[in-house]
């Protein structure tokens, strides 16, 4: 089956909300991933993301126009050992903890449920990536966390575990498109085609999503052979 195209994924969808890719390089060197947020509210847009030393925060872009930090304000990308762990909301942490206790990614997640932001029930997503330097590889899951096709009574859960493949990434995000309410991602993450460097992921997703309703993209890349990553972080509010 062909690959999605990740330019037309983005170009074509006003909406899809917070999205994760993640995946390996064309030149099976590196593996990548990027985190997007996109926002419709005042609230959701006074946005950016901040690098701190072993991972990355949302904060509020104008402290004074900050009206809800609960939903909005966590951090994106925390990193424990030889893992990444990236999602779109607190459960960063949640996954975080557990990890350290010596449990697993989908252990932390049966713990978490979508977000209580009604009518929408935001799906949480979720990916972990564990690199085995030594061998030169790494593998990677997905989760997403939603409702039950908009039915708060019930939190469907789904994990997706991945061998990296050169060239190939695997792109899920919280809506399938715009709305009212927001109709929540569902199917399998789509299966895309990457580029060899982070600058070439970084610029795919900024250049393609909704000029009005992006906020900030964050995109790491780390070579396989234990070399330093690269890192980008790109937010509209400068």
């Amino acid at each position: 089956m062909a690959l999605f195209d990740l330019k037309a994924l983005l170009s074509e969808n006003t909406y899809p909300g917070r999205g994760i890719v993640m995946g390996m390089s064309a030149d099976g060197k590196n593996a990548m991933f990027a985190y997007f947020i996109m926002g419709r509210s005042e609230n959701s847009r006074n946005r950016i993301f901040e690098k701190f030393d072993g991972g990355m925060r949302t904060k509020a872009f104008d402290e004074s126009k900050l009206s809800d930090p609960s939903l909005i304000i966590y951090n994106p990308y925390l990193q424990i050992g030889d893992t990444d762990i990236i999602t779109n909301g607190d459960q960063t942490n949640t996954v975080y903890d557990f990890l350290k206790d010596g449990k697993t990614f989908e252990d932390a997640l049966m713990t978490r449920e979508f977000e209580p932001d009604a009518p929408n029930y935001t799906p949480r997503i979720s990916g972990v990536a564990d690199y085995d330097f030594a061998n030169a590889t790494y593998a990677y899951k997905l989760s997403i966390l939603k409702s039950s096709n908009g039915n708060p009574d019930a939190c469907n859960r789904y994990f997706y575990s991945y061998k990296p493949l050169a060239g190939i990434g695997h792109f899920i995000h919280t809506y399938k498109c715009d709305g009212d309410p927001i109709p929540s991602f569902y199917g399998e993450p789509e299966e895309v085609a990457l580029p060899n460097t982070a600058q070439e992921l970084a610029d795919l997703c900024w250049e393609n999503l909704n000029e009005d309703n992006k906020v900030s993209l964050f995109v790491r890349c780390v070579p396989l052979d234990g070399s330093d990553a690269t890192e980008i972080i790109i937010n509209k509010n400068v």
